[in-house]
């Protein structure tokens, strides 16, 4: 099942994308005789334990209740997945070649760090930020979002805590990021952070540690790796996590990078206004936004 948030007017409402086609949840839902939910929060908040069955049966719901059906992919504007996440946590550090890239020795646990909502985009949206930093740096990475409450989760149990996967770009304005020992500053500029188009389910999905992610500026390809090769893996990150903090359905966690960032190519690449950059996440889908500023 691929999950989605679109406009209705100035709200966000949850949605399903099926072939080529937005139908809304709510509607969905209410074919199927559930409760009704208004946004994809609501959703995994009511049904975190379930999304794998309501996978398994989205297109019967879709096919019996056509009125569901809000337009075509072109006619519909999407938002990110989930639009209002609690929570914004992301790993650094945790592919071996961008640790090795960065000069830095291999961590011992995930290195994290976090966002905020309001860095966070949709995949129809314009990358802000060049307005505030000459040095705006790309990083393709795999989000998982958490379907189901993840209290001090045993690592082999922590899969079955999320509900699934998106691309997610996480942009770094580099002069920010370094004029101190934080990174705050550098990942956290308002509406700079673009994920989605939408999220997968495992379901859909399968092993996400066996997927080829690859990031182009301008259709020029500037990284590729697997999530095979991610130091920490997606359930043990989940599972760390949740041992000092508690996850709630809809929490995103951006997964890390790979070698290839802009920062630390000779010379340096750095996104200017009018670039394009897209995310491929094999099994996933494509994230493509434009720096806005041209």
């Amino acid at each position: 099942m691929r999950i989605v948030s679109y406009l209705d007017g100035s709200s966000a409402r949850g949605g399903v994308l099926i072939d080529d086609a937005v139908f809304d949840l709510e509607r969905l839902l209410r074919a199927a005789d559930a409760k009704p939910v208004s946004s994809v929060r609501e959703f995994l908040s009511l049904y975190g334990n379930e999304v794998e069955a309501l996978s398994n049966d989205v297109a019967g719901l879709a096919e019996r209740n056509p009125s569901a059906r809000v337009g075509g992919r072109s006619e519909v504007r999407l938002t990110a997945p989930v639009p209002d996440p609690a929570k914004v946590l992301c790993v650094g550090l945790n592919y071996k070649d961008h640790v090795a890239e960065t000069g830095r020795a291999l961590p011992e646990y995930p290195d994290i760090f976090v966002k905020f909502a309001t860095t966070l985009v949709g995949p129809e949206d314009e990358i802000q930020g060049a307005e505030v930093s000459a040095n705006l740096d790309f990083e393709g990475e795999v989000a998982a979002v958490i379907g189901r409450r993840a209290r001090r989760v045993p690592e082999e149990e922590a899969l079955g805590h999320v509900a699934g996967l998106a691309p997610f770009n996480d942009i770094s304005a580099r002069d920010l990021q370094y004029r101190g020992t934080q990174w705050t500053a550098g990942k956290t500029v308002d509406h700079s952070t673009p994920w989605g188009p939408a999220l997968v389910t495992l379901a859909e999905v399968g092993d996400p540690q066996t997927l080829d992610l690859v990031t182009r500026v301008n259709g020029t390809e500037l990284q590729r790796s697997n999530t095979r090769h991610q130091i920490f893996q997606i359930a043990r990150v989940v599972s760390y996590l949740s041992g000092f903090l508690t996850l709630e359905p809809g929490d995103v966690i951006a997964t890390g990078t790979p070698q290839g960032i802009g920062a630390k190519r000779t010379p340096p690449i750095w996104l200017k206004p009018g670039d394009i950059v897209e995310i491929d996440v094999e099994r996933v889908g494509v994230l493509r936004n434009r720096v806005a500023g041209a």
